[in-house]
């Protein structure tokens, strides 16, 4: 938001995932929509960023001046995913996938057909990375 920190993603992947872990819906105030950017990003600005390790795989990155979240960090393959709305729009955008579906409230409920991870499934993918 304050333009302190870019981000440059070279290899942004146009089918975006979404996050309903309490993690994610605390840190954003709701589910993390983001891009898998891989480990092709760089960004101006990097004294203004601070990180957050969040958990065993994964830190999140975030502006110190504003506070605006810039990134997940995956320590095990050092890829990014970055948050949708960082990104300039893009009509290709497609939501490919939900993790976490099993912890999304019933406040809300997306209509887009998606490939579906519960927290079972999904550590069971990170802990087949380790």
């Amino acid at each position: 938001m304050c333009g302190k920190v870019k981000v440059h993603a070279r290899q942004a992947n146009p089918h975006y995932t979404v996050c309903h872990c309490s993690m994610c819906r605390t840190w954003g105030g709701g589910p993390y929509f983001a891009i898998q950017c891989g480990t092709n990003i760089t960004f101006d600005g990097e004294e203004h960023i601070v990180e957050y390790d969040s958990s065993d795989w994964g830190k999140r990155g975030f502006c110190q001046s504003c506070g605006t979240h810039l990134y997940y960090f995956f320590k095990q393959t050092a890829s990014y995913n970055v948050p949708l709305g960082l990104m300039e729009e893009n009509d290709a955008l497609v939501m490919s996938m939900q993790y976490f579906s099993d912890r999304r409230p019933d406040h809300y409920c997306f209509t887009n057909q998606t490939s579906t991870l519960t927290s079972e499934e999904i550590f069971a993918y990170f802990a087949d990375k380790s």
